[in-house]
């Protein structure tokens, strides 16, 4: 098949600016390209004209958005904020937004050029359109040992990549020596790794002086000459409970450390501001050396990828989140919500701490996030202790392996005693 001259335009410019990112991208991230020469740009040529007959929306005889007139009680939004399509890389006013704030909540990163952000269906759509990038078959993708089983179905299912897993815990703490084993381990010229903090399911964020050893140990493999990929899933972050933890994203300690390891930044409001069901999340890059011709070519990859998957992201998503966001009372609303759920985990680190649930039941390390594991004792299986909760306890929890994960984010603060509780009587119930 022959690339697109469009696509190979973009190559060239990432080539000439990074010749390391080229080598980095699949077969098929090297193909995709934003479409600027067809229906596109013949719109964006008729826009404003007397007549325009390009746009596939419905318009009044006024020239706003067709929709029923029910919607206009329900939403208090300008008719062009709610109903027309959004552009693919998202709405110019809400990227810029976004990417004050990455500055704004990682101030380690002042003066290092970062790429705009590109609006995404949810961070599950942003991790799918980085495989898409980045992956090809048979590629190896290098995640901690407790991850998120979607991760699977994107990577492995979807892409044909081969998840490899390093322990993610050692002596109480992040498991820095078997990452950097790992890492070391991985075939071929370029490595793909995913970071997320604070983790799901295990609710650990690395302390501090780890993550300056992690940062270390992906610096060692790149100054060999690897291409290195990191794909940081910061859906949880600044849900940070205790003291000494690392508080920005791992991703401002990558954004300029060397010239073969590309940080990709995926977030958004879904967990940070509690919107689970508007699906709006971002991928930002950065690379030692980035420049905006370099970002301007990834973008625009980007772009092209979620155009011919999705097309576009929900234009009263955007809207409304960038409208709450320049509202005064936003931050002092967000930190009553942080501090809820900071009180449930206090109150659950505390049950977890007395004695008699010793015998039964361990908690992993955890610090931050939504959710916790335990690992079962004298011989316990997870699932038999997670039906017997359902059917005698009325409680549910989910099983992962041989862990059991708490989403102590869905416990109001009064039954949190009782659910920890319920799983020491269900696991007595089973020692018998």
């Amino acid at each position: 098949m022959i690339m697109n001259s469009q696509a190979v335009t973009l190559n060239n410019t990432i080539e000439k600016c990074n010749a390391n990112v080229l080598g980095m991208l699949s077969e098929i991230g090297k193909g995709i390209f934003f479409p600027k020469l067809g229906i596109l740009a013949q719109s964006a040529q008729a826009k404003g004209k007397n007549i325009n007959a390009t746009i596939g929306e419905a318009v009044e005889d006024d020239g706003t958005s067709m929709h029923l007139p029910e919607f206009d009680k329900l939403i208090n939004l300008p008719v062009g904020n709610i109903f027309p399509y959004a552009p693919s890389f998202g709405k110019p006013e809400f990227r810029t937004l976004w990417k004050e704030s990455i500055y704004r909540k990682n101030p380690s990163i002042k003066g290092v050029e970062i790429s705009n952000p590109i609006t995404t269906n949810g961070l599950t759509h942003g991790i799918s359109m980085c495989a898409y990038l980045f992956a090809n078959a048979g590629d190896t993708v290098l995640l901690s040992n407790h991850y998120w089983e979607n991760y699977n179905l994107i990577f492995e299912n979807n892409y044909k990549a081969k998840v490899e897993t390093f322990e993610l815990f050692a002596n109480g703490g992040f498991n820095v020596s078997d990452f950097g084993k790992k890492l070391n381990e991985t075939k071929g010229e370029k490595i793909i790794t995913l970071l997320n903090f604070p983790n799901n399911p295990a609710g650990y964020t690395p302390l501090n002086s780890e993550v300056d050893a992690i940062v270390a140990e992906i610096k060692k493999v790149a100054d060999k000459g690897k291409k290195v990929v990191v794909i940081i899933d910061d859906a949880y972050f600044g849900l940070v409970y205790e003291a000494n933890v690392f508080t920005e994203s791992i991703f401002a300690r990558l954004a300029n450390l060397s010239e073969n390891v590309l940080a990709i930044k995926l977030d958004g409001p879904t967990k940070e501001d509690y919107v689970w069901g508007f699906r709006v999340g971002f991928i930002t890059y950065a690379i030692k050396g980035g420049t905006a011709e370099l970002y301007e070519a990834l973008e625009n990859k980007t772009g092209g990828a979620i155009r011919g998957n999705i097309s576009n992201i929900s234009q009263i998503s955007q809207s409304l989140l960038h409208k709450v966001y320049t509202e005064p009372s936003y931050e002092e609303s967000k930190k009553k919500k942080f501090d809820i759920l900071k009180n449930r985990y206090t109150i659950l680190r505390k049950e977890l701490e007395k004695k008699e649930y010793a015998d039964y039941f361990a908690a992993l390390p955890f610090n931050s996030g939504y959710f916790m594991c335990i690992e079962l004792k004298k011989g316990l299986v997870a699932e038999d202790v997670r039906k017997h909760l359902l059917e005698k306890y009325s409680t549910g929890v989910i099983v992962l392996g041989t862990v059991i994960r708490l989403a102590f984010s869905a416990v109001p603060q009064n039954k949190i005693p009782e659910l920890v509780e319920n799983i020491y009587k269900a696991c007595k119930d089973l020692a018998k």
